[in-house]
């Protein structure tokens, strides 16, 4: 896949997922933007991305705070003169519970982090994606299908995602722009440690055997099927989420 020409904004770039993405981004040539709270681990991403011949933009943002979500398209236009490709893939998990005595205070965090967030975001860029009749792959998970105990508010935020990428779908499509989102099962990264999720050998080898493949994805899988999407060749897909998922919704 050829993203030259191509300029993208990556939330959530820092590690995991999104790191991946915007390496592969890189390697194919796309010119990125790399948004992340984390600016340590973003100057060491952006320095991998540089090996492949663009020095990408380094946005140290918080996506829960309006004030920040304004200065990311900003900076990417200001910079690059353009934008093709929104990736929202910032987002957090934490245990709870309906019981739980902190419950709408982690609730509250969670859709402003996994939902609100990509919203706003999605909506200050939209005018740029029209006028290159780009596209919009946002992140969300099996969650959003299949309800795992301890993941309340998780879930209800990733439900939320794949309705919001219809609708969004919908309300672009006439304008040219592409919509979809996808949706991973377990996958190799910090977010279940980030949330207080057990991290430890033994839990992935339980995430493991719940798949029919008998294993969890590598970042780099997810990386895959959000540039497929993000390029040419999903053309004519819009309003989809794809799950990347080794099987764990066939058991």
């Amino acid at each position: 896949m050829n993203f030259k020409g191509k300029v993208a904004i990556v939330t959530g770039a820092a590690s995991g997922m999104g790191a991946a993405t915007v390496k592969a981004l890189a390697r194919e040539g796309a010119k990125v933007a790399l948004v992340d709270k984390d600016e340590e681990n973003l100057k060491k991403v952006a320095t991998q991305c540089e090996q492949h011949g663009n020095k990408p933009l380094i946005i140290r943002a918080d996506i829960t705070k309006d004030e920040e979500v304004k200065t990311i398209v900003k900076e990417t236009i200001d910079r690059f003169g353009q934008l093709d490709i929104l990736i929202n893939n910032a987002g957090a998990a934490i245990s709870t519970s309906i019981l739980d005595e902190n419950l709408m205070k982690n609730f509250d965090l969670i859709m402003n982090t996994n939902l609100r967030s990509m919203v706003y975001l999605t909506h200050l860029a939209a005018p740029y994606l029209i006028k290159t009749k780009g596209n919009v792959v946002n992140t969300s998970s099996i969650s959003s299908l299949r309800v795992f105990e301890g993941l309340v508010t998780y879930s209800i935020s990733k439900a939320g995602v794949d309705h919001f990428t219809r609708c969004v779908a919908l309300d672009l499509a006439a304008h040219g722009v592409r919509v979809n989102a996808v949706n991973p099962g377990t996958t190799m990264t910090n977010i279940m440690q980030n949330g207080g999720l057990p991290n430890d050998d033994k839990a992935w080898e339980y995430w493991k055997d719940r798949t029919a493949l008998k294993k969890v994805a590598e970042p780099e899988d997810i990386a895959d099927l959000i540039l497929f999407l993000a390029s040419d060749k999903a053309r004519s897909i819009t309003g989809s989420t794809y799950f990347c998922e080794n099987g764990i919704l066939l058991k």
